[in-house]
């Protein structure tokens, strides 16, 4: 007999369309039956009696109007069946509503961040519902390395007893390439803000690059890592954070404003470039934990040209965790963004829940 389990799907944008072509690509002994498809923020496919929505013509098909949270958990809750809501967005809304599902059996699989990275007291009522009994599981490893498995291995170290040193990381692919392009061994001439440009217009940044450079992405990830290795930290606003945005930027009004005002300032950051290559280092925007002294930071670093993190390429991300059994630390590397490796992070996710709980 065949297992299975229902899927609900919030959200089939750039990250959603590609997990739902994944799943639709699943050759696995679990049945993965989606009741429920919310295409945009009004429109949803599911029915009464719970027929699998068809993925092969979602985009076009007949929709009705989307279900509230409460109506959506219960909904789910009375299909009487093993379910796992992927929540392919960033809403808050949703990522507040967590604990409620999981109370009532409805595991999470989910590259959202703001449920893991903002007031501690959700992170606390997440998990806490999840060891309830009847309670649902929540995975997210998409929520810092998109496919790059690094809250697995982290937890794994924490689960069997190691203590977590030190957590140092390139967290943000946009970022990752920014420097790797302006601060490299080789001293190329290329300025600053060009880069953002150019970032820009490969689609590494967001629409706004300064919801990249403010440093708050970044943050987020490290709040979460920290909290799994034992530090609980407040929220991303409560320790140290560079931002990438000069002050008299940070209120202009359009992001072709800041990016045709940006040159103005890149003699600021070119400064502490050369400064760096003096000393045969490069520059890096780094996110660190140090459970030693109970510090987190997000913020430019310098590092010499052999280290693991001057040689990154492209937009890949590097995490490196040092521990008391790994005193020459555990290095993760490779691509940490991306609508296809993220999609692959929560997929991986939701195959692992459903090897736990399907019938």
């Amino acid at each position: 007999m065949v297992k299975s389990v229902n899927v609900a799907i919030i959200g089939s944008g750039v990250v959603g369309s590609a997990f739902i072509s994944q799943l639709k690509g699943l050759k696995l002994p679990i049945e993965f039956k989606v009741v429920y498809l919310a295409r945009s923020s009004k429109e949803a496919l599911f029915s009464s009696n719970y027929d699998a929505v068809d993925l092969n013509s979602y985009k076009t098909a007949s929709a009705q109007k989307i279900l509230g949270l409460d109506e959506l958990n219960k909904f789910l809750k009375a299909a009487n069946k093993p379910t796992i809501l992927v929540d392919n967005t960033s809403n808050t809304s949703i990522s507040e509503y967590y604990p409620e599902f999981i109370k009532n059996g409805i595991s999470i699989a989910t590259p959202n961040k703001k449920a893991f990275s903002s007031d501690l007291t959700l992170w606390k009522k997440i998990f806490e519902s999840s060891s309830q009994p009847g309670g649902g599981l929540v995975y997210h490893e998409a929520t810092v390395g998109a496919g790059l498995p690094i809250i697995g291995p982290l937890n794994d170290l924490v689960t069997t007893g190691d203590k977590i040193e030190k957590i140092e990381g390139i967290f943000s692919g946009t970022l990752s390439y920014i420097f790797n392009q302006f601060s490299t061994p080789e001293k190329p001439i290329k300025k600053f803000s060009d880069i953002v440009k150019v970032a820009k217009d490969l689609g590494y940044t967001e629409p706004d690059p300064r919801d990249d450079l403010n440093g708050l992405d970044v943050a987020r990830k490290v709040t979460i890592l920290a909290r799994l290795a034992g530090l609980e930290l407040e929220s991303p606003q409560s320790f140290p954070v560079e931002s990438l945005i000069p002050k008299p930027l940070e209120s202009v009004s359009s992001a072709d404003e800041y990016l045709s005002r940006l040159p103005e300032f890149d003699s600021d950051i070119q400064n502490r470039k050369d400064v760096a290559f003096s000393k045969s280092k490069v520059l890096r925007f780094v996110g660190q934990v140090d459970l030693k002294s109970k510090k987190a930071s997000v913020e430019i670093g310098e590092y010499s040209f052999d280290h693991p993190f001057a040689s990154l390429k492209g937009s890949d991300n590097v995490i490196s965790i040092k521990t008391e059994r790994y005193p020459n630390p555990l290095i993760i590397q490779g691509a940490g963004a991306g609508a296809e490796v993220t999609a692959h992070g929560v997929l991986a996710d939701t195959i692992k829940i459903a090897e736990r709980i399907a019938q």
